[in-house]
């Protein structure tokens, strides 16, 4: 196990953010370093003597998020402040789980990968969660329409960036991280204020903003050809 003597919440966000090939996520947008792994350094030493893995934190996460999305899509403004507070706290243990393994040394392969999966499968599950809550407490089935785009554009997004950093074999990290915290707090924060509708409406204009950028920058950086599978 490695020593804590140096391991600290702002070493472990430099190993995390690189050289990002979006400058504004890496220059501006600074949830996990200014709120998010701070908050989870304190989890990652309360759990480094113990016996429980960096895998258990990931499905700890999912859990978390699942029970905020549960939330959301009860409808009102109770339920809608919980599952805020819920995602927000599925925001910081999810980044508990790879600063724990590096603290315990357990990095895998595996559970870079799990913590990927799992957290798509969250942030369908509350985007979906949110449309069908309003929906429920206003009974205007155009919300439903709604979180039907900013679903299908969020995950446009995430489906054109993995694609662009699979063709340029990057192994450039931090970004996605960084825009997941983003996604989370401004639920919270939109929960907190009874607003998640016009927070659906924020998610559709930046990924649609995104994707824009992501496709732009596609055909503008050099070609390259990676060696085929």
């Amino acid at each position: 196990m490695r020593s804590m003597q140096n391991f600290t919440a702002n070493r472990e966000y430099q190993k995390t953010l690189k050289k990002s090939g979006h400058p504004v996520v890496s220059r501006f947008i600074k949830v996990n370093r200014w709120i998010n792994r701070p908050l989870a350094w304190v989890v990652v030493k309360a759990l480094t003597p113990t016996g429980i893995t960096p895998n258990q934190v990931s499905v700890a996460s999912f859990f978390i998020g699942v029970a905020g999305a549960a939330c959301f899509a009860m409808g009102g403004t109770k339920w809608f402040l919980a599952a805020g507070i819920l995602s927000q706290l599925s925001s910081i243990v999810d980044c508990a789980d790879g600063m724990l393994a590096r603290a315990k040394d357990m990095e895998s392969v595996y559970g870079k990968y799990l913590d990927i999966f799992l957290d798509r499968i969250v942030e369908f599950l509350l985007i979906g969660g949110i449309a069908l809550g309003l929906f429920r407490t206003t009974g205007r089935s155009w919300f439903l329409i709604l979180g039907l785009l900013g679903t299908s554009v969020y995950f446009l997004h995430v489906t054109l960036y993995y694609i662009t950093i699979n063709y340029y074999h990057s192994r450039e990290s931090g970004e996605t991280s960084e825009m997941r915290a983003l996604l989370l707090i401004l639920i919270l924060l939109f929960a907190v204020i009874n607003r998640l509708d016009i927070g659906l409406w924020v998610l559709l204009v930046i990924a649609v903003i995104t994707n824009i950028y992501i496709i732009v920058n596609f055909f503008r950086l050099p070609k390259k050809q990676p060696p085929l599978a």
